[in-house]
């Protein structure tokens, strides 16, 4: 039912909460009584026990805590390599970084078929990086092990930037993976970028090994390390987790499709994997459930393969997709951006404020991460608990071979998962873009002019009421977790539109600072679960909009329908859990 435009509503994210995340646990996964959905699902009454032994799979030598010899940021590079931004201290969590010793066997693997064996007792070291909470109550009993991507020739944890507000706020533990020769060998590797610190790592026996067919093995005992440790625990205190989900964004995600067909059979050491951004087609003789969630660019590129879209779900498979989202998105580059400054010297291409080479306005703003949230914990739930994920709509194509998306007048995809920035657009957001580089897996994200946004909604209530009825929708679908209110992206859109206001001349700087002591002041108590507190701070800012926008009514009205709406998604999610 559509919230009145009249009733006080609610947020959106930005750095500063990055920066100062509040641990919240609201519908945490409960390690003494096991994994259970958020707050407001369906809980059954038992939990299954994992059956994912590792029984085959070698325990390494784990080395570490690896102490950081110089402060993050020192020229010395003396601490992991992208250490987080992210204050998890104040959150309840730690990050460490550890190395591993072992011997694996090299596998090829090709289709959907088991891997063979190319030789065994292959000696490698890699290293972890984990980020767990600091203490047993806040640990929900599952890891996520990401399976970092190289694309860059350097780890990048895509999953990480992603949904990393989520997993701290419920609990989660994560796990990044070094498995692949790029990640540590390249000319911008780990063993190049702090030779004092990663020089005992080697994942190619010196040099003789010139393909990644380790890489798989590698993984299996960094996740064996985790779940059933011989020595040094990556988890410290913590107990064994439950369940070890993998993950793996692009490259990573094609690198997981094949150890899911050639090597979890024999391993057994997963209990789910998430395959995001790619990943061709699966076997479908295996119980271990796999989610694949991929863009709108995912789609139209062809990264996901027109026979992958083709498999229908199943017992152990789902596959969804996200509407107007691009395979790298908004909320990817700018929490991703600092650190790669920081570490590599150089911003991504399309992080604010650098020079734009795509043919249009680059980075989709669809937040697709909240769906990945949402596949997370419905993983869970459905290997704890046994209950299948929603499916979802396909998004339309109009050809296979190449891919052609259906859209409508303004440009936008047809079907898929429609969150209410796509289905109650501000923005023509795109998974496709043209130009250099990676132009074409950054999608697009064009601002509707003032004359589009006075005739789609006349007033601000009619943009509010679409926008909300549209995200309830999607919440109840099952595509939001339960917790979606509290994702800071909520208030870091709406302190992105001020920002392009001012940099327009449209809004004055004087009255940006006073929006924004507002909007910090909203974004704190809205991330930490107080969604009354902060409905009321955003009105304030909603009155302050009001009083001193005054010489540009269409500036005005833009703050007004995203202020607006977040203050009524807010009151509308809090109705509905009293």
């Amino acid at each position: 039912m559509p919230v009145s435009s009249t009733t006080r509503r609610i947020p959106r994210r930005s750095r500063t909460t990055r920066r100062s995340l509040t641990l919240g646990l609201v519908g945490a996964l409960a390690v003494a009584a096991g994994p259970v959905p958020e707050a407001g699902a369906a809980t059954p009454a038992t939990t299954r026990p994992s059956t994912a032994t590792g029984a085959t799979v070698a325990n390494p030598v784990v080395a570490g805590p690896i102490a950081r010899t110089t402060p993050v940021g020192d020229p010395g590079h003396g601490y992991p390599f992208l250490a987080t931004d992210v204050n998890l201290a104040a959150a309840g969590y730690v990050e460490e970084e550890f190395f591993l010793f072992g011997t694996a066997t090299r596998y090829a693997v090709q289709g959907t078929q088991n891997a063979t064996t190319i030789a065994t007792d292959q000696p490698y070291g890699t290293r972890l990086v984990v980020r767990r909470p600091a203490n047993t109550k806040k640990f929900n009993g599952v890891v996520i092990a990401e399976w970092n991507n190289v694309s860059n020739q350097w780890d990048q944890e895509v999953d990480w930037f992603q949904s990393h507000e989520h997993l701290i706020r419920s609990g989660y533990a994560w796990v990044g993976v070094s498995a692949q020769r790029a990640g540590l060998h390249s000319a911008t590797g780990l063993k190049a970028w702090s030779p004092a610190r990663y020089g005992p790592l080697d994942v190619t026996v010196g040099g003789t090994v010139t393909d990644d067919s380790l890489s798989y093995d590698i993984f299996s005992q960094a996740v064996k390390a985790v779940r059933n440790p011989t020595g040094v625990d990556p988890l410290g205190k913590l107990p064994a987790p439950q369940y070890v989900i993998a993950t793996g964004h692009s490259q990573s995600a094609g690198r997981l499709a094949n150890y899911y067909n050639g090597v979890q059979q024999s391993a057994n050491v997963l209990d789910a994997v998430v395959l995001h951004g790619g990943g061709g087609v699966l076997r479908t003789d295996l119980a271990t459930p796999v989610f694949r969630i991929n863009s709108e660019g995912d789609v139209a590129s062809g990264i996901l393969p027109a026979a992958a879209r083709a498999q229908a779900d199943s017992p152990v498979l789902r596959s969804w997709e996200v509407a107007g989202a691009s395979h790298g998105d908004w909320k990817l580059i700018t929490d991703y951006g600092p650190l790669r400054k920081r570490d590599i010297g150089s911003y991504p291409g399309g992080y604010p404020g650098e020079p734009q080479t795509c043919t249009l306005p680059s980075l989709s703003r669809i937040p697709q991460h909240m769906v990945q949230n949402a596949v997370y914990d419905h993983t869970v739930a459905w290997i704890a608990q046994g209950v299948a994920p929603p499916s979802a709509p396909p998004i339309r194509t109009t050809t296979t071979t190449p891919p052609a998306v259906a859209r409508d007048d303004l440009g936008l995809a047809l079907d898929g998962i429609r969150l209410a920035q796509h289905h109650v657009p501000l923005r023509v957001n795109s998974g496709s873009n043209t130009g250099p580089g990676f132009c074409f897996l950054d999608g697009s994200s064009v601002p509707l002019t003032d004359a589009q946004l006075a005739a789609r909604y006349p007033t601000v209530g009619a943009y509010v009421d679409a926008s909300v009825a549209a995200t309830l929708a999607a919440a109840d679908a099952g595509y939001l977790p339960a917790s979606f209110t509290r994702d800071p992206a909520w208030y870091s859109d709406l302190r992105d539109l001020i920002t392009e206001y001012v940099a327009a001349g449209r809004i004055t700087d004087y009255v940006a600072a006073r929006l924004e002591d507002r909007l910090q002041r909203a974004e704190q108590a809205g991330t930490a679960g107080n969604a009354a507190r902060a409905g009321e701070l955003l009105g304030q800012l909603a009155d302050r909009a009001r009083q001193r926008i005054t010489g540009d009514p269409a500036a005005r009205d833009a703050v007004l329908r995203v202020t607006e709406a977040l203050i009524a998604l807010l009151d509308a999610a809090e109705r509905r859990n009293r």
